[in-house]
């Protein structure tokens, strides 16, 4: 089973890297040979949380205490999930919206190749191999954000590099502090590998923010968020990804893996670097609200609501608590699953209507049903509706910070009501718009809009099913997260 692991990650790399070898003549041919392997990768990622190894797999070695190892242990198989349930989805709804956009082949191969990158940030078993793999996430990522080649798509490029780049370097440095206080070997474990009463504390703690706001650069932790509204211009596909399941949930699977498995909340429980890590994290959650509050373009819009969400998470990490935690990893999951539905819908409207601001949306409900109702489901869910996995979420977040007391804590629990009643003005207020619109209003140049065909639909259906299962039947999910973050699997 151990070699399962290696070839759930190189399957999606290699067969991406030698796509545009095969020439394709025909589209469907080259649909169907991506589409096999994106679901053979996630059939053994499947086959590994249902038979989950517990030894390593070391790949090759670097130094002699350093080695690139993969290892699925639980908080691996959550972040693997979520990317491997969503992966298929994305690529399938990708077959019909870059049809428009050419450079097929190109476009493809690094689709393909970041899936494979993502699933080797997820299984790392050490600080290295995660830092390897982050780096590579930017490398296969960058050209599907200045896929369209214009001068805006390169300008966000640039932007999306320099400030992954930089967010990297400051990771590298906190890195470097681990590596000569604490374990040579990087390995993680569960309660970190740094001692609580290292004599270089001051140096530790600041490490710790370093990687921090290093890996926090992907999940748009302010100041650092910038680049990601300004990605918006990749194609929806593309941007779908970085806003659920890739870059972005790569930026705080990091954050949470340095926190527990690394310095260890023993070590930061209680200091400076936990409540500066929290007050920007609170501070973002509001922020990226209001942002989006007032943002009229509809995927601009979506990027600062997940601004602020992907802050809900780290909020849920740097409380330093198993329930923080478990919150946390609870609305990784299901912020993913809803996300993503709102970025597709908002990509079927720009693809079937060319309109991309949200007052063009007016009475677009009556032509797109399926779209806008998919749309009004995840919105709801977002905001956080009772029965729908947001409300879940939110209240495990809650109920943490309450349990934990203290002033930032309850700061968060404030933060997160603000940003519920924000959350539903920004995307309850599209939804209204879209299938009452005002008297006279609405209708006007859209009688040729219409659904997206059933490449894009499905994806759809599935993700609503998946939203109203995870809102109404998730205990046994629940347990499963609460172990993970007690450190049991």
């Amino acid at each position: 089973m151990k070699a399962l692991m290696c070839i759930a990650v190189l399957l999606p790399i290699l067969s991406g890297a030698l796509l545009p070898l095969f020439r394709f003549k025909k589209r469907l041919h080259r649909e169907i040979y991506v589409e096999t392997f994106v679901l053979a990768a996630s059939a053994v990622v499947l086959a590994l949380l249902l038979n989950r190894p517990e030894a390593p797999l070391r790949l090759f070695r670097l130094t002699e205490t350093l080695d690139i190892t993969l290892r699925m242990d639980g908080l691996a198989g959550v972040f693997s999930g979520l990317v491997a349930f969503l992966w298929p989805l994305s690529t399938l709804y990708a077959f019909e919206y870059i049809k428009h956009e050419g450079g097929d082949d190109k476009f493809f191969a690094f689709y393909t190749m970041s899936y494979g990158v993502t699933l080797g940030i997820a299984q790392s078993a050490n600080l290295i191999t995660l830092y390897l793999f982050y780096e590579l996430l930017t490398l296969v990522t960058l050209p599907l954000v200045t896929h369209t080649g214009d001068r805006r798509s390169i300008r966000a490029g640039m932007k999306y590099l320099g400030y992954s780049i930089g967010g990297a370097a400051c990771a590298f440095l906190g890195i470097m502090v681990l590596y000569a206080c604490g374990d040579p070997a990087l390995t993680f474990r569960y309660g970190g590998f740094v001692s609580a009463d290292t004599p270089r504390r001051t140096l530790v703690l600041t490490a710790y923010l370093l990687t921090f706001f290093g890996f926090g650069v992907k999940a748009a932790v302010f100041p650092f968020h910038s680049w990601l509204p300004s990605a918006g211009v990749a194609p929806t596909p593309v941007t779908a990804l970085l806003h659920a399941v890739a870059v972005v949930k790569a930026g705080a699977f990091a954050v949470t893996r340095v926190t527990f498995y690394c310095f260890g909340v023993s070590l930061l429980y209680g200091t400076w670097a936990q409540y500066t890590a929290m007050a920007f994290s609170v501070f973002t959650i509001v922020f990226g609200s209001a942002m989006a509050l007032r943002e009229q373009h509809l995927k601009r819009r979506l990027a600062y609501s997940t601004v602020s969400n992907l802050s809900y998470i780290l909020f849920g990490v740097t409380l330093m608590t198993p329930a923080g935690l478990t919150g946390a990893l609870s609305h990784m999951l299901f912020h993913g699953v809803m996300k993503i539905t709102l970025f597709f819908c908002a990509g079927a409207v720009m693809y079937k209507t060319h309109r991309e601001f949200v007052p063009e949306l007016t009475g677009l409900g009556r032509y797109m049903p399926v779209t806008f109702t998919a749309f009004a489901a995840a919105s709801a869910a977002l905001v956080g509706v009772p029965l729908l996995p947001g409300f879940l979420s939110k209240w495990n977040l809650a109920t943490a910070a309450l349990a934990e007391g203290g002033l930032l804590p309850t700061l968060g629990v404030a933060a997160l009501l603000v940003s519920a009643i924000l959350t539903a003005c920004y995307l309850f207020t599209p939804v209204v718009n879209a299938f009452f619109p005002p008297a006279g209003e609405g209708g006007h140049g859209l009688e040729l809009a219409r659904d997206p065909n059933w490449a894009m639909k499905l994806p759809f259906v599935v993700l609503m099913a998946a939203m109203l299962a995870l809102g109404i039947g998730s205990g046994g999910l629940m347990e499963l997260l609460s172990r993970v973050a007690a450190g049991t699997i």
